[in-house]
């Protein structure tokens, strides 16, 4: 099911496909399609090139780790992400590797690295849904993350589903509109909240 981005001014072909479904075949990921996800995920930009990401990778032919990730979302998200055939947490290292100090920067460069690997599985034809709803300490204690270093978002990828699998509720919302703010409520000049003359002239 395609739902393109309605966009006011061109953008490239993979940001007006990319959508976020829930709907998952039971169709395995190649393992040459999730290294280049990675190696995507590898090449995004960062603060002192500091690359905080990393990721916790859990397939369905690894059954107990899949079902350990999957038990850490919530209840909303394991009805349909259990039928993906990959999980994942992304995951920020929150201090400078050079001295120690804090990153702040680190979530945005984690964000940049998943962008990344979204926009490279949409030109494969995988789909991709984030989820911040997820229990993060169970998360932290599952899968013995250290600290100074922060879980921040449960991934589910594959291939794209029948939304008839869903239950009524989230086959809704499948279909519902891709609605995003206008240009002039985000971009602001002179102070914040100050619409910006960016917008063509009539």
């Amino acid at each position: 099911m395609e739902k393109l981005a309605d966009n006011q001014y061109p953008i490239h072909q993979l940001i007006r496909q990319r959508w976020s479904p829930r709907a998952f075949s039971d169709r395995s990921v190649e393992k040459e399609k999730l290294l280049s996800l990675f190696e995507a995920a590898r090449w995004a930009p960062s603060s002192f090139n500091e690359q905080p990401w990393s990721f916790l990778i859990a397939t369905k032919d690894q059954p107990e780790q899949f079902q350990k990730l999957l038990s850490c979302l919530v209840e909303g998200n394991q009805v349909w992400a259990k039928e993906a055939p990959v999980l994942m947490f992304s995951i920020a290292k929150l201090f400078f590797a050079k001295n120690n100090k804090p990153n702040r920067h680190a979530y945005h460069d984690v964000g940049l690295a998943v962008e990344n690997l979204v926009l490279e599985a949409t030109d494969l034809g995988l789909i991709v849904h984030q989820m911040a709803g997820f229990d993060v300490d169970k998360t932290r204690k599952e899968f013995q993350i250290p600290e100074g270093y922060d879980p921040v978002a449960a991934i589910a990828l594959g291939y794209e589903g029948d939304p008839q699998q869903l239950p009524e509720k989230l086959q809704e919302k499948e279909t519902e509109p891709r609605i995003r703010q206008s240009i002039q409520d985000f971009v602001y000049s002179e102070r914040y909240g100050n619409p910006a003359n960016v917008e063509k002239s009539s």
